[in-house]
C-alpha cells in the first residue's frame, strides 16, 4: 500500500506474473485464511483419494466382491480416485492463489481430465441405477442376462463415450477459452461454456442421467415397498403361531427410502447449484463471481469424495475388508478368498 498526495491510502494490484497488463490480477487471502483453507481442502483431498482407493483395493483383491454391481462400483471409485489425484489438488491451489502457476499445456490436460472423470463419474452412477433396478424388479433376468462380461463392457462404453465427448465439446470449441479472439490473461486456466455448449452440457450430463436416477431409484423404491408388503404378510402368518409380530417390512420400507433419498439428494446438493450457475453465467456475460463457480466447483467435487461413503461405507463387506487392508491381512496366504459376508445375510 502506498499514501498518494492526498494522504489517502491506496492499494496495489499485484499479478500473477510480473508481465504487466498481460499477466491476471491476483488476489491476496490473509495468511491464516490461507493456512485454513489449504488445511481444509486438503483433507477433502485425502477423504477422496483414500475412500476411494479402499473401495478399488476392495473389490479388486477379494473374490467374494466380483460381481457387476461391485464393477460398477470399482469404475465409479476409479474415475473418482483419479480426481481427487488429478484434478481437485490444482484446483485447490487455483482457488487458494486465485492464479494458474502451471503452464497452458497442463491447463489443457488438466481442463480434458475435468471433463472426461466427472462424465465417467456420473454415467457410473447412471449405470449403478440401472443396475439396481435389475436386482430388485427383475432378479431372475439379472442372474441370467447381467454377466460380468457384458458389465465390463457398459464400463468401457462409459469410458469411451465420456472421452469422445470432451473431444468434440474441444473440437467445435465449446470452452470459451478455446474461442479465437478470446485471449485470456497470464495465470488463468478456467472451463467456461459458450452459450450452446452450455445446453448441451446442461442435457447430456445432467438433465438426462438425473433424470433416469430419479425414474430408476423412484421404481426400485416403489417395487420395494410392495415386497415389503408380501414379506409382512408371510411373517404376520408365520408369528401368528406364537403370537410374536414382526417388523421385517417397516425395516425394509425405511431402508428403501434412506437409500433412495441418499443417491437423490447428494447427487442434486452437488450438481444442481453448479449447473444453474453455470446456465446464469453463460448468459449474463459471465459475470458470476468467480468465487462463487469455484465454491460450486468444490461442491461438485465434494460428490466424488462422499461416493465412497454413500455406495461402499453402508455394506458390511466394506467394513471387514477396511479392516484387512489396515491390518495388512490382505498380504497373507489366500486373503482373497476371505468370506466377507456375516453368516446371517
Amino acid at each position: 500500500m502506498d499514501l498518494n498526495s492526498t494522504g489517502l491510502i491506496e492499494l496495489q494490484v499485484q499479478y500473477c506474473f510480473q508481465s504487466g497488463n498481460a499477466s491476471c490480477p491476483k488476489e491476496i487471502h490473509p495468511t491464516a485464511i490461507r493456512v485454513t483453507l489449504y488445511i481444509f481442502w486438503t483433507g477433502i483431498v485425502m477423504l477422496t483419494v483414500c475412500g476411494n482407493l479402499v473401495v478399488i483395493i476392495s473389490i479388486s483383491h477379494f473374490k467374494q466382491l466380483h460381481t457387476p454391481t461391485n464393477l460398477f462400483l470399482l469404475s465409479l471409485a476409479v474415475a473418482d480416485f483419479l480426481i481427487g489425484v488429478f484434478v481437485m489438488p490444482f484446483t485447490m491451489i487455483q482457488y487458494i492463489e486465485t492464479c494458474w502457476y502451471f503452464g497452458d499445456i497442463l491447463c489443457s490436460i488438466y481442463t480434458m481430465f475435468i471433463l472426461v472423470l466427472t462424465s465417467v463419474s456420473i454415467s457410473n452412477l447412471v449405470f449403478i441405477a440401472v443396475d439396481r433396478y435389475f436386482v430388485v424388479c427383475n432378479p431372475f433376468i439379472y442372474s441370467t442376462k447381467i454377466t460380468i462380461p457384458l458389465t465390463w463392457m457398459f464400463i468401457a462404453l462409459s469410458w469411451m463415450l465420456s472421452v469422445v465427448y470432451t473431444y468434440l465439446l474441444f473440437y467445435f470449441k465449446g470452452n470459451i477459452n478455446d474461442v479465437e479472439g478470446i485471449d485470456p490473461c497470464l495465470g488463468d486456466c478456467f472451463l467456461e461454456f459458450n452459450a450452446t455448449w452450455t445446453v448441451v452440457d446442461l442435457i447430456v450430463t445432467f438433465l438426462l442421467p438425473c433424470s433416469t436416477m430419479v425414474t430408476v431409484y423412484t421404481k426400485v423404491f416403489i417395487v420395494a415397498k410392495r415386497h415389503a408388503r408380501v414379506i409382512n404378510a408371510i411373517a404376520r402368518q408365520i408369528s401368528s403361531a406364537d403370537g410374536n409380530k414382526s417388523n421385517i417390512p417397516k425395516r425394509s420400507e425405511r431402508k428403501a427410502t434412506k437409500t433412495l433419498g441418499i443417491v437423490v439428494a447428494v447427487f442434486l446438493l452437488c450438481w444442481v447449484p453448479y449447473y444453474i450457475s453455470t446456465v446464469v453465467d453463460a448468459y449474463i456475460n459471465f459475470s458470476v463471481p468467480p468465487v462463487v463457480m469455484g465454491t460450486l466447483t468444490w461442491v461438485v467435487y465434494f460428490n466424488s469424495s462422499m461416493n465412497p461413503i454413500i455406495y461402499a461405507l453402508f455394506y458390511p463387506w466394506f467394513q471387514k475388508s477396511l479392516k484387512l487392508i489396515l491390518t495388512f491381512k490382505i498380504f497373507s496366504p489366500a486373503s482373497c478368498m476371505t468370506n466377507l459376508f456375516p453368516e446371517n445375510q
